[in-house]
């Protein structure tokens, strides 16, 4: 399985356009049925607002997805939110829009604008908050080696975005790292020519993981 990014936790944002009020709320989602227990949720929470606008992805390729104007015009509310999650680059979540009528008609364009900017919103707040992580499956890795060459290989793996998960000296020393499906004969090989094959690489387990701002967690 490749790396994909996912949301760990339920996210929400706020903005106001020309007096209506536009409230996203992104949950992870993992079917057509999930989602549809979340909208339903969502629409009994704010059971008194115009519109519950809907759209996820759903699957590591986002093989099905979906979108849903809620009596909004046709193509300006669910298609334009659908958009914005894809491009997100994030998988397996519901986006749902809760629109209060604030009076002012927006227009076609105001509502394309409205609602994927309260979806980008909610996008930000997820990534400052650290509720994206990225999910694999992949190796816990030792490489061990003398002082001479942990300092090299530590600086590579933090170049390359692999996480050091420990590093333990010794007599000689072990640094920890996990390392992913697709990524490991190339990293392999960068260690050995870095180290002129002196460091040991040894794969302790296959796992999958995820890793967000608060670290690695092995799942």
């Amino acid at each position: 399985m490749d790396n994909v990014k996912i949301l760990l936790d339920v996210c929400t944002a706020e903005i106001e356009v020309k007096k209506s009020k536009f409230i996203c709320t992104l949950i992870p989602v993992n079917s057509d049925e999930d989602a549809s227990k979340h909208i339903a949720a969502v629409k009994k929470k704010y059971y008194d607002a115009r519109h519950n606008c809907q759209a996820f992805v759903v699957g590591d390729n986002n093989e099905y997805s979906r979108s849903s104007d809620d009596g909004e015009p046709q193509g300006t509310a669910g298609k334009p939110m659908l958009e914005v999650l894809s491009a997100s680059g994030i998988h397996n979540v519901l986006a749902v829009v809760t629109r209060y009528f604030g009076g002012v008609l927006l227009g076609t364009g105001g509502l394309i604008k409205a609602y994927q900017g309260a979806v980008k919103e909610a996008l930000e707040v997820a990534n400052s908050c650290g509720h994206v992580a990225t999910k694999g499956r992949g190796f816990i890795t030792e490489i061990s080696s003398d002082y001479s060459d942990s300092g090299k290989i530590i600086y590579l793996l933090n170049s390359l975005n692999f996480p050091v998960t420990d590093t333990i000296y010794g007599e000689i020393v072990t640094v920890k790292t996990v390392v992913s499906l697709e990524d490991k004969d190339s990293l392999y090989k960068k260690i050995a020519d870095l180290t002129s094959a002196r460091a040991k690489i040894t794969e302790v387990c296959e796992s999958e993981y995820l890793i967000s701002d608060n670290g690695i967690k092995f799942i």
